[in-house]
């Protein structure tokens, strides 16, 4: 993991830079995010990392969550809103291992 330290390190300023680019030219920074995740997926030199995904579901997903449920209106959950929701919650929380 020390010798992948240097390219997180520059991974999170990448990240970083596409979100504020993403805020200056009023895009949704996921569509950014993907392009640029694209862009560096043709990097020749750069490492294979690979990723549990239950680490993903662990570490990224609550995050996101938590940031968008700060942007739903009370107004906007309308009938089919809600049952999204619910369906949501049930799907994340089939994930988890008890």
């Amino acid at each position: 993991m020390v010798e992948y330290f240097p390219y997180l390190l520059l991974l999170l300023i990448v990240i970083v830079g596409i979100t504020m680019l993403a805020n200056r030219i009023r895009v949704a920074y996921p569509i950014l995010l993907v392009f640029g995740g694209l862009a560096l997926a043709f990097i020749p030199k750069l490492p294979t990392m690979a990723i549990d995904p239950n680490w993903v579901l662990l570490i990224f997903l609550p995050p996101l969550l938590y940031a968008d449920s700060w942007v739903l209106s009370p107004r906007s959950c309308g009938s089919g809103d809600v049952l999204s929701l619910v369906l949501l919650l049930l799907s994340s929380l089939s994930q988890l291992r008890w």
